[in-house]
């Protein structure tokens, strides 16, 4: 049996018909035994049409719901036992999909591909994206290369493991990563070169900016909560202790104001601790 036989390519678009006009030839050159996936999210171009003109699956929504929804559905149809997600714009360069799927064979669980700073859109997202690989890896204790690149290759069982944790939006390859490194899969990244997008991008810098700064929190959260809740509840204690201080030297009394630092450590810590709980019970193989 031809690998590619195993293989399913999903691909998330949104007006993305000049892309897709000469990227879905291409693939289907290169694999031309491979389950090809597109899922329309409620575009208004020809995007259909090139679907249809270059026979591949066209999984069309009826209006937007996000590039992480188009994600999960896409899984949830594939029949491949792997899975490559790439993007429908032309950044990513189909050659690479066979190193992807050559590490995955190695014996990895997910393979990312790693975009180089040469790659990245801009120098203000890659100093974004940098800093967002530097905190991914200082909370999971592994190296991050690349948190946010939605180039990646995966083993189908263990990725739709996490579809319900997946966010609708553009923050599913952020997610998927972290929850492969909490459950304890393999990760490798492989290093890559990505082009100029096709076409507009669809990312607002201050609204998607201010989504990614969120994201850090959800990262902390969703990997480990106590990382998060245990160093601001350290800082309310320490606040707490520094006001008892200057209160005790100028009235010689303890003030409310201390009480409340100190029960806001308490409290935070709990809950800090009750999140952790939850967090080992939401990575909990299914029966």
């Amino acid at each position: 049996m031809n690998q590619n036989s195993s293989l399913s390519i999903v691909l998330p678009a949104k007006n993305e018909a000049s892309a897709l006009a000469s990227l879905l030839p291409h693939l289907r050159e290169l694999h031309p035994d491979a389950e090809i996936i597109v899922v329309d999210d409620g575009s208004t171009d020809n995007t259909p049409e090139i679907c249809e003109k270059n026979k591949v699956t066209h999984l069309r929504s009826p209006y937007s719901m996000g590039n992480g929804a188009a994600i999960k559905r896409g899984a949830r149809i594939a029949s491949g036992e792997k899975l490559v997600f790439m993007d429908a714009d032309g950044q990513h360069n189909p050659a690479d999909i066979n190193r992807l799927i050559a590490r995955l064979d190695e014996g990895y669980d997910m393979v990312v591909g790693a975009r180089t700073w040469q790659s990245q859109a801009g120098v203000g997202r890659g100093l974004a994206n940098t800093f967002y690989n530097w905190f991914a890896s200082r909370i999971t204790g592994q190296a991050v290369a690349d948190l946010t690149s939605g180039f990646r290759a995966v083993r189908a069982a263990k990725f739709r493991e996490f579809l319900h944790l997946l966010p609708n939006g553009f923050s599913y390859p952020t997610t998927s990563t972290i929850a492969f490194f909490r459950s304890a899969y393999s990760v490798a990244y492989e290093p890559i070169e990505a082009a100029k997008r096709v076409g507009k991008s669809h990312i607002r810098p201050i609204r998607d900016g201010l989504r990614f700064l969120l994201i850090i929190f959800k990262i902390t959260t969703l990997y480990s909560p106590l990382k998060l809740f245990a160093p601001a509840s350290f800082g309310f204690f320490l606040l707490g202790f520094a006001y008892y201080g200057y209160t005790l030297a100028v009235q010689h009394r303890f003030t409310n104001m201390s009480a409340l630092l100190f029960s806001a450590a308490v409290i935070v810590f709990l809950i800090g601790l009750i999140s952790e709980q939850i967090t080992n019970l939401t990575y909990r193989p299914l029966e």
